[in-house]
């Protein structure tokens, strides 16, 4: 059966969480494989609304099995944070798998995260302080704390110690901060061992054993493709791979499982941090736009930078991931408005680009070309059906879609489970 990837298109907080949680039922397993508690989902669902950061959407769908892959960073004190939430709530957390391979995030990867975006200063990335950087890098220095290690008291006290014998170094010497005790670090973590436990396992083998018994696993990406640390707006970028390929590396599935990849693209744009932002909106439209979408972080409650829809990042994010399906979200905050703007392409020293540009000091002074669509001025989210839109939504549909270059699936036209319109199934059919 197949493997559905789920990516954002643009900067982060597209709606991926509504868009799993619309294929909840179809779904058999859900999979976090990039990222940690940097980002958030938000799903409503009858009214209630729930708040994840570190645990995937699936975890909300009955029968659904929620998966945190190898390629996710764990902060412990946040998942299990998460979890008893959920549970007070009288969500059932029971089914959820940990792979043994997930690194854990340290005490002292969030204060480096911390001091060091401060020690940056006007240079800063904008990040969200939870020590996501830091932990990717032990990893690849092969210093890193995975979930399996804690299991080990003795390999867990090494591993500590061949990190801190250098960070502490770099938290007296540098940022003037109190050296980090091993002890403490060891037996912070320890604490979470036997609650920890029955969630772990090996979750590469267990979603290789549930496809090849017909099962149907969503791919669910943290952050988006213009985030990703090798093909987003580097540096001004998360730390993991948020794009189609990371759910192999960070899932264990092998490419060849995958039969569809969705992007989930919003109706206008917006982003967290700093970095280059070529349709970012400084007036009255932005504001409205922030207001009526209620674009605050759902990790941290910063206001998002806000812009007009940029179709040449979208055609970006469809050629990096190969999406098959679109899903377009929060059409309905358009409703109020005469007139919608739209980026086609952008202008860099007087040299038209309808793609990305190359390097990023184009992107950064990148103008953008606009095409202006009519607006439909009245209330769409009652619509169930495509036919059910104003002819002007529909038109704007189908504009983005054909400069797209891939269909647009779902349009989303209010907050809640049941304000969608599911053009064409995302499972493989028309």
């Amino acid at each position: 059966m197949p493997v559905i990837v789920l990516v954002g298109a643009q900067w982060g907080d597209e709606g991926k969480g509504k868009a799993t949680d619309l294929l909840g039922d179809r779904l058999d397993y859900v999979v976090k494989f990039n990222g940690g508690n940097n980002a958030g989902h938000t799903v409503v669902i009858k009214g209630e609304k729930y708040a994840l950061h570190l645990l995937p959407s699936g975890i909300l769908t009955p029968g659904v099995t929620p998966v945190i892959g190898n390629g996710v960073v764990v902060d412990l004190a946040v998942l299990f944070q998460e979890i008893d939430g959920l549970e007070a709530r009288g969500i059932d957390t029971s089914r959820l798998r940990i792979s043994a391979n997930a690194h854990v995030i340290a005490s002292y990867n969030r204060t480096l995260d911390k001091v060091s975006e401060r020690y940056l200063g006007a240079r800063r990335i904008g990040t969200t302080g939870r020590g996501i950087g830091p932990t990717y890098a032990d990893k690849m220095n092969r210093l890193g704390v995975r979930i399996q290690d804690l299991f080990d008291e003795s390999i867990l006290r090494q591993k500590v110690e061949a990190a801190l014998s250098f960070k502490n170094q770099v938290l007296s010497k540098i940022y003037n901060r109190q050296a980090v005790k091993v002890e403490e670090v060891v037996a912070e973590l320890l604490s979470y061992v036997e609650r920890l436990r029955p969630y772990v396992g090996d979750t590469a083998l267990e979603l290789s054993q549930a496809l090849d018994a017909g099962k149907v696993v969503l791919c669910e990406a943290g952050q988006a493709t213009l985030l990703d640390v090798d093909h987003g707006t580097y540096p001004f970028v998360t730390s993991s791979n948020a794009t189609a390929g990371g759910a192999c590396t960070g899932a264990g599935i092998p490419p060849t499982r995958i039969d569809r990849v969705v992007a989930v693209l919003k109706a206008f744009t917006s982003r967290v941090g700093e970095g280059p932002f070529p349709t970012e909106l400084h007036d009255k439209f932005g504001d409205y736009l922030r207001e009526v979408g209620h674009e605050y972080g759902t990790t941290t409650g910063r206001p998002r930078r806000i812009g007009w829809l940029d179709l040449v990042i979208g055609r970006y994010a469809q050629r990096i991931n190969g999406v098959t399906d679109f899903a377009l979200t929060k059409l309905d905050n358009y409703d109020g408005l005469d007139e919608i703007p739209v980026c086609v392409a952008y202008e860099v020293n007087g040299v038209r680009h309808d793609e990305m540009p190359v390097n990023q000091t184009d992107f950064h002074h990148a103008t953008p070309i606009f095409e202006t669509l009519p607006g439909w001025k009245q209330d769409i989210s009652g619509c169930r059906s495509f036919d059910d839109l104003p002819k002007d939504a529909q038109r704007f549909v189908e504009f983005v879609e054909q400069r797209l270059g891939a269909r647009i699936s779902i349009v989303g036209v209010g907050p809640g489970r049941e304000a969608v319109i599911e053009r064409h199934s995302v499972l493989g059919g028309a």
